[in-house]
């Protein structure tokens, strides 16, 4: 049987559009979700209760509410919301990639801010009460002393989120997003290569993966011979 790889040779350039597209959201959905995650952190971890309960119900709604259900209530509702809000006369069209951002950022955020809670509270409390008792206030102890190890100690763990991000970013495509998984399901949809061209995505999607995986994997044995 030969397989024409047609699809795939004549499209180079638009699949690669969708990948650099890809590589970007996953990078500032990450960068976004991560500084929203450790401020959902603190607060999970702060002595108000308001802002403590805020923190504790956002994480468990989001991680309790799928992805792609996001997406559409985003993409579809929000526009309506924002009329309302606004009194006009007509939706506040955000747009795919708008959407992409936001959706991604506010999800993942529940789920870096849960790692780095963890991360947090695996650093030795000696360590904030000496940075106290040098003269360092709250914060600063918190940004000099407590987040960096916080995050050196839950760097496997939040690359790892970061490749489930990456994986993730295919759903962009149920709201026409430019993204690899688009390109792809595009070109499978125009030329009628259902087969070949959901595997090709499938392989590349596996070999990123597989990939990060062993750096991910080498990384967390370097962190634990420095640790001993």
């Amino acid at each position: 049987m030969n397989i024409d790889f047609s699809s795939i040779t004549a499209s180079w350039s638009y699949i690669l559009e969708g990948a650099l597209y890809t590589v970007e959201l996953t990078l500032i959905t990450a960068v976004l979700g991560l500084a929203l995650g450790t401020g959902l952190a603190l607060c999970r971890l702060s002595t108000s209760r308001i802002l403590s309960e805020f923190s504790r119900l956002y994480t468990n709604l989001m991680r309790a509410v799928p992805l792609v259900l996001v997406l559409f209530w985003f993409f579809l509702l929000m526009p309506e919301v924002l009329k309302i809000m606004f009194a006009l006369d007509h939706p506040v069209m955000i747009g795919a990639d708008l959407t992409a951002i936001i959706t991604f950022v506010l999800f993942e955020a529940a789920y870096f801010a849960e790692i780095m809670r963890a991360g947090i509270q695996s650093v030795s409390k000696g360590q904030m009460s000496a940075a106290m008792a040098l003269g360092l206030r709250y914060g600063q102890t918190m940004r000099y002393v407590v987040l960096p190890q916080a995050v050196r100690n839950m760097l496997p763990v939040l690359l790892t989120q970061t490749i489930i991000l990456f994986q993730d970013t295919s759903l962009v495509y149920v709201i026409s997003g430019n993204d690899f998984m688009g390109a792809v399901s595009k070109i499978a949809q125009r030329d009628g290569q259902l087969v070949l061209m959901y595997s090709f995505a499938a392989v590349c999607y596996l070999s990123v993966s597989v990939s990060l995986s062993m750096l991910v994997r080498r990384l967390q044995n370097k962190i634990a011979v420095a640790a001993r």
